[in-house]
């Protein structure tokens, strides 16, 4: 066989095994467990990060506003330091629209060796432990939750104990509106559910750990047990870190897509999904130029070498090459139905997934050069450095 050739089958071989020995993390089919109502609604303290969010606060906060729970809940909005009158935006929607009792607390600017949405965390998280909540729902100020989302997931939490979750997690749909959106966000939820196969990460004893920090539910108790958010104070990938801190004390986690969660924040122009993906690609690979050759070659034999062999082996008459690289083309596409099913997305978007690929390799590289360059996980107005250069508080 041609080296080209040898190349499309080594791609094929990793597809097939992607597709049958990596959690079957291309099935969009973890839902919130459904569990019977609890004989007791536990009480809960819903905390809000805010940084310059008065655009999205109408839709999201009205709606956690207008949260119809059965039990205690109240929601606790932390002012991270806005410039555009989130706070003060914030108290007048409470007072217009009523529902859930809203504090909203401003604690300055973070310490040195935290990043500003877990301070923000902190500040909110110490006011439910006042109030001693039973349950915490840490949710994004850009997320949108239809009416029984919290009963939802505290129902799907269930008891404490061995039967019930310590961290439930719904990744919010996101917005997919915009040209740049279709191509890019659906993709964007392919590669996190393939770095972390969602069945993995709600195995029972399993050790992949996951969350989408959109939406996360945390029983008080794994809060204590966990240290958190005090234990993950410089982490950029927060969701992330969350929930390994929560399964590495024993708590047992749960991570899906969600129906009725939906971000409502836009990303119209790809300089929008650019910065949302490369502030902190680079830190999901934990600095090391070696994890980047390794992904960027990765990247390329998995996305880019099946179009590249198929059109290399029907011009030069290979028909291996061509087969193989059509074949693995083939796979690659199958795979990424079911999350453009789940984003109601044509399925004519599956064949474009090497070109999305791309952009993502070319975003990771920018990350790269952005931090050597000083720059960091940068996000609205603030750059983070890696986590061992920060300095203890």
């Amino acid at each position: 066989m041609s080296a080209v050739a040898w190349i499309a089958v080594g791609s094929l071989t990793v597809w097939v095994w992607l597709l049958l020995g990596q959690g079957f993390f291309w099935r969009t089919d973890q839902r919130l467990p459904a569990r019977k109502d609890p004989a007791r609604w536990p009480s809960v303290a819903v905390v809000v990060p805010a940084r310059d969010e008065a655009e999205v606060l109408p839709v999201s906060l009205t709606s956690l506003l207008a949260q119809d729970y059965p039990g205690e809940a109240e929601i606790f909005l932390v002012d991270d330091c806005s410039e555009d009158g989130t706070g003060e935006l914030a108290r007048a929607l409470s007072v217009r629209c009523g529902g859930l009792p809203l504090t909203v607390v401003t604690p300055g600017e973070p310490e040195r060796g935290w990043t500003g949405k877990l301070w923000a965390l902190r500040h909110g998280m110490a006011m439910a432990r006042q109030r001693k909540a039973e349950f915490l729902l840490l949710t994004d100020a850009d997320i949108a939750h239809e009416p029984d989302s919290l009963r939802e997931l505290v129902a799907a939490a269930g008891p404490e104990g061995e039967d019930g979750f310590d961290l439930v997690s719904q990744m919010a749909r996101l917005r997919v509106t915009s040209v740049w959106e279709r191509l890019v966000v659906p993709a964007f939820v392919y590669f996190f559910a393939q770095l972390y196969p969602f069945r993995r990460v709600n195995r029972k004893g399993g050790r992949t750990a996951a969350a989408a920090g959109g939406c996360v539910l945390l029983r008080a108790g794994a809060v204590e047990r966990a240290g958190v958010p005090d234990s993950i104070r410089q982490a950029v990938i927060d969701d992330v870190s969350l929930a390994r801190a929560v399964r590495r004390t024993g708590g047992r986690i749960w991570l899906g897509l969600a129906e009725r969660v939906d971000s409502v924040r836009p990303y119209p122009q790809l300089a929008d999904l650019w910065r949302m993906v490369s502030r902190s690609a680079y830190t999901q690979l934990r600095h090391s130029p070696v994890l980047l050759a390794g992904t960027v070659l990765g990247l390329v034999l998995v996305y880019v070498v099946p179009p590249v062999t198929l059109c290399a082996g029907v011009a030069a008459g290979d028909v291996v090459a061509a087969v193989a690289g059509g074949t693995a083309w083939a796979v690659m596409a199958g795979t990424y139905l079911p999350m453009l099913g789940y984003y109601r997305q044509s399925f004519w978007l599956a064949p474009l997934l090497p070109f999305t690929a791309v952009l993502y390799l070319l975003m990771t590289l920018d990350s790269a050069v952005r931090h050597h360059r000083g720059a960091g996980a940068a996000w609205k107005g603030r750059t983070y450095a890696r986590p061992e250069a920060a300095p203890e508080p």
